[in-house]
């Protein structure tokens, strides 16, 4: 059953996961930890095919939801084993100003989610005065920005000025991406980290946290 447990995060098999976890949970009588250790490590596997162009995005995003389905079973029977279900960190993700694409940004939640970040998603078209809002509310540990426009980027460097200007920089990391942010524009705004891929979010927000795998 584990094996079956294993094989429903890989394909994605998003319609079985949830009759394949309640099965191997109640008919075999596996630990929770034990299944949750597989599916934690079969979701990393999709994220390493992922980067190394072996499998496509509408397959990882597959794998990513069958992942977040299958944890809604586990969760209660995790319940109190806080070394199985610890929360790494929050993180408070949107699309900057001005941009309304949404897919990568659903998919980097899905998989901070996956790897045990609390993810508070504002959504898309979010401008630099309500992402300071929300951090005043929320006190994230992770800022994260997605700008799929040229034309938004500003509102990156934008939300750091701000954090600075409310004395709020050196209490959050701020992370950015999105198809024209680069590594020197992340460097040129102050930004804490900047990632190509989506697949990289969870690398680089336990690096700026100081998580080790």
């Amino acid at each position: 059953m584990l094996k079956e447990v294993e094989e429903c995060i890989l394909n994605g098999q998003i319609k079985d996961v949830k009759d394949i976890i309640n099965k191997t949970l109640i008919e075999e009588n596996i630990a929770a930890n034990k299944i949750f250790e597989v599916m934690n490590n079969s979701i990393k596997l999709v994220g390493n095919k992922f980067g190394k162009g072996e499998m496509f995005l509408p397959e990882l995003m597959a794998s990513a939801q069958a992942m977040k389905d299958g944890m809604l079973i586990l969760k209660p029977e995790l319940a109190g084993q806080e070394e199985n279900m610890k929360i790494l960190g929050r993180v408070l993700i949107g699309t900057n100003e001005g941009d309304i694409h949404d897919i990568g940004k659903a998919l980097i939640v899905l998989m901070m989610e996956n790897a045990g970040f609390e993810v508070i998603d504002l959504g898309v078209d979010i401008s630099s005065e309500r992402f300071i809002e929300e951090v005043k509310n929320n006190k994230p540990d992770i800022i994260g920005m997605s700008a799929l426009l040229t034309s938004t980027m500003m509102g990156q460097k934008e939300v750091i000025v701000r954090l600075e200007e409310e004395n709020l920089r050196n209490h959050v990391k701020v992370l950015v991406g999105g198809s024209p942010v680069t590594q020197e524009w992340a460097d040129e705004i102050g930004a804490d980290g900047y990632g190509s891929e989506a697949n990289e979010a969870v690398v680089v927000a336990k690096r700026v946290l100081g998580i080790k795998e």
